[in-house]
């Protein structure tokens, strides 16, 4: 049974097989959080987990299932652990004092304290998001070790040879171990670490969710794998600390997930906005998602999560195109630009301004965003002016414009909605 995949087909009775199955979706990233704290080492805790289900589908057969699965499965990863540390110590004179130390330790307990393992897995999430990894090795990580995916589903996702995601996730694990980067949550007393590694850890969860959202390269418009994963952490993240930055990236992620069976054809093609089958927009998403946006609200600690959700709620909530409200959402825009300003934020905005006041006033600013020399090379700043100019009859300028924006474009959806403008403008 290896990590990430469940532990059917081991020749063990069906129903048995059928709850250890279980247990191992509900449980599995639980278990592996406690046993990391306990062990303190991420391929040590990862063996006790596999050792642990072994022991279960070896076990329960005849013992039953444990009234407190979790809590049985840590004990035996546990112990599990220390033996094997034991064994190794034979060849390794380093590891006796590792498995007697261990050893040593208290056994968890039958009743395995729930807020306790929910910690755990706050722990791993932040241990994982750690600002002294690389980007890269951090989502790695944090698919592998906080998701369960294995290194052939990150590969795949962000189009990466598994190789090199493995590379990512031995030198994360490596960098944690050797700078013993600690297994925990900043302390809420300290305010500014906290913010600065809450910020880390969203980052990473809105990082996988936009891949997914929007697949920077490739056949599909989406990957709903990626986007379902990172709406897991978020709402995770919600249940463990509900700052109101972190119920803004929820419901972002949601709002903005409401409308995928909308954002492509039947053949993949994408669907912009204002075409969209408003019909198809999942309600109950959207219904959950404005909700949050108004618990955030309601702290009154505005961050640019929060604005951006609001933004995607003022969308979600218009029944058609022209109901939107463009006026709302180029005021909360002004916000996120003084909160966080950014040449992206500012080239939606352009969009929402043109909605407003018409399409000269948004290639007016999308205009002096590129004459900064900023967002020269983001393909949909040239597809944004294009679209403008086109709506002025500026025909030469808009073909120009689509052009640039095909050079840059990775994303086969993407190149064939641009060709499709560029035919005919």
């Amino acid at each position: 049974m290896g990590l990430g995949r469940s532990p059917a087909g081991l020749g063990v009775p069906t129903a048995l097989s059928d709850a250890v199955e279980a247990v191992y979706r509900a449980e599995s990233r639980r278990v592996l959080a406690t046993l990391i704290r306990l062990l303190g080492d991420f391929d040590l805790a990862e063996e006790a987990l596999q050792e642990a289900f072994t022991a279960a589908v070896e076990r329960w057969p005849a013992e039953g299932v444990p009234g407190n699965p979790r809590a049985w499965l840590v004990s035996t990863g546990r112990f599990k652990a220390i033996d094997q540390l034991r064994r190794r110590a034979r060849f390794d004179a380093s590891l006796v004092a590792v498995a007697e130390r261990l050893g040593n330790g208290v056994t968890p307990a039958p009743d395995l304290d729930d807020d306790g393992v929910e910690d755990d897995r706050l722990r791993l999430i932040f241990t994982c998001c750690h600002p002294a990894l690389p980007p890269d090795a951090q989502i790695a990580l944090t698919l592998r070790e906080v998701c369960g995916l294995t290194t052939e589903e990150i590969a795949h996702a962000f189009l990466t040879a598994p190789p090199t995601v493995a590379q990512r996730i031995v030198r994360a694990k490596g960098k944690i171990r050797d700078a013993r980067i600690p297994y925990e949550v900043p302390s809420r007393a300290d305010q500014s670490y906290l913010a600065e590694r809450l910020d880390a850890v969203l980052h990473v969860v809105y990082l996988v969710f936009n891949e997914g959202y929007s697949a920077s390269r490739g056949a599909a418009v989406t990957r709903p794998d990626l986007s379902q994963e990172a709406i897991r952490l978020g709402r995770l993240l919600v249940e463990l600390l509900p700052d109101p930055e972190v119920l803004g990236l929820l419901a972002l992620m949601l709002l903005h997930d409401s409308r995928r069976a909308a954002r492509a054809s039947t053949d993949g093609e994408i669907v912009l906005l204002d075409d969209q089958d408003r019909s198809l927009w999942d309600r109950g998403q959207i219904a959950e998602g404005v909700a949050l946006v108004e618990r955030a609200l309601a702290a009154r600690r505005v961050g640019p999560y929060v604005l951006q959700a609001a933004i995607a709620a003022v969308h979600a909530e218009a029944a058609t195109p022209a109901a939107t409200d463009w006026a709302e959402i180029v005021g909360l825009y002004d916000v996120l630009l003084r909160v966080e300003p950014s040449a992206v934020a500012e080239l939606n905005r352009a969009a929402a301004v043109a909605m407003r006041d018409g399409p000269e006033a948004g290639l007016a600013l999308i205009d002096a965003i590129l004459a900064r020399g900023e967002l020269g090379g983001y393909h949909l700043a040239h597809s944004a002016r294009g679209e403008l100019l086109r709506r002025l009859g500026r025909r030469d300028e808009a073909i120009a414009a689509y052009r640039r924006a095909l050079e840059l474009t990775t994303q086969d959806p993407e190149r064939r909605l641009l060709e499709k403008r560029l035919n005919g403008v």
